[in-house]
C-alpha cells in the first residue's frame, strides 16, 4: 500500500522521492542556478523499504532542517545531509551507497563520505495524502552535530499567510528552492520538455499564489506565466517556500507529470506545525 501511494505521489506530486542515482531526477521547472543565494537549503538523502530517495530541506536551527513529511517517514538508519549548491555536474553521482541498504546509512558511512547525518522525524499528525483537512506533510531532520557557518532560514510567525488571501494572493509572488535537475526540451528525440537526470544542483524560481486554505498554499507553477518563473516538481520535496525573508510552506505536492501547473505547498505558519517544530526545537 505505502508503494502504491509513492507511486502516485510520484505522478501527482512534486513530491521528489526519486530514486537517487536510478531514476530521472525532477525538479523545478524553468528558474535558475541558485549559486550562494540560499546556503541554508539542502539536499537529504535517505533509505526506505522502497530504496534510496532524495528531498530538499531547510536549516532552521543549527541542528534542525525542515522538509516533508514524506521524506521522513519511513526513513531507515540516518539521513545524509548535503548544503553543496553543486552536487555533480554530470554523472556519477558522488553519494555513498549504502554497506546495507535494508538498514540504511550509518552515521560513520555518511562521516567517510564527507557529508552530515541526522535522524529523521515525522510529524505525529501526518496524514499520508489521505486527508485534506488534517494533512500536516512536515517532517524534520535532527543533525548529529549542530551547523556553523550557515545562518538559519526564519520561520514565519504564526497565521503569517492569512494576510495574503484572495485577492492579495494572485498578486504575491513567493520563491521556491529545491534540488534536482529542470525539465527541459532535450538535445534530441521528441522536443517534449521533461525531466532531466543531470546537473545535479540547487535551484530557484519563483511562482505567484493560486490558492490559500487552512493547510495548503497553492502556486502556480506554469513557466510561460509571466508573474514567475516556474514551479516545482520530483525533487523539491520539503523544500521551502520564501515570502518577505520568511520560510512560510514546504513543498508537498503537485497536479501534473510535467510539473507545469499547480504545486501545493505545506503551510509552517499554522499551530498544528508550530507547536510540533516548537516541541522539536
Amino acid at each position: 500500500m505505502k508503494s502504491l501511494r509513492r507511486t502516485l505521489a510520484a505522478v501527482l506530486a512534486a513530491a521528489a522521492l526519486v530514486l537517487a542515482g536510478a531514476l530521472p531526477a525532477q525538479a523545478i521547472t524553468g528558474g535558475l542556478p541558485d549559486g550562494d543565494l540560499h546556503p541554508n537549503v539542502g539536499i537529504i538523502l535517505f533509505y526506505d523499504g522502497d530504496g534510496r530517495f532524495r528531498c530538499s530541506a531547510t536549516l532552521i536551527s543549527p541542528t534542525v532542517l525542515i522538509t516533508a513529511a514524506h521524506c521522513t517517514s519511513g526513513t531507515l538508519g540516518s539521513t545524509l545531509v548535503s548544503f553543496d549548491s553543486v552536487i555533480a555536474e554530470a554523472p556519477p553521482s558522488p553519494f555513498p551507497v549504502a554497506a546495507d541498504p535494508g538498514a540504511g546509512y550509518t552515521p560513520e558511512e555518511i562521516a567517510a563520505a564527507g557529508y552530515l547525518s541526522g535522524t529523521a522525524l515525522t510529524h505525529p499528525e501526518y496524514s499520508d495524502f489521505t486527508d485534506l483537512d488534517n494533512w500536516n506533510d512536515v517532517g524534520v531532520i535532527v543533525l548529529d552535530e549542530p551547523v556553523t557557518g550557515i545562518t538559519p532560514a526564519v520561520l514565519a510567525p504564526g497565521g503569517y499567510l492569512d494576510r495574503f488571501a484572495q485577492p492579495v494572493l494572485n498578486d504575491t509572488v513567493f520563491t521556491a528552492v529545491g534540488y534536482g535537475t529542470e525539465v527541459r526540451k532535450p538535445e534530441s528525440g521528441p522536443q517534449k520538455p521533461q525531466p532531466m537526470s543531470y546537473p545535479l544542483i540547487r535551484r530557484y524560481t519563483t511562482a505567484p499564489g493560486q490558492k490559500l486554505t487552512p493547510q495548503i498554499l497553492q502556486l502556480n507553477g506554469n513557466p510561460n506565466d509571466t508573474r514567475g518563473g516556474g514551479g516545482t516538481c520530483f525533487g523539491d520535496s520539503g523544500g521551502p517556500i520564501f515570502l518577505n525573508g520568511y520560510l512560510v510552506a514546504v513543498t508537498s505536492y503537485g497536479y501534473t507529470q510535467n510539473c507545469r501547473y499547480l504545486g501545493g505547498y505545506q503551510r509552517v505558519d499554522i499551530p498544528v506545525v508550530q507547536d510540533w517544530l516548537g516541541s522539536v526545537l
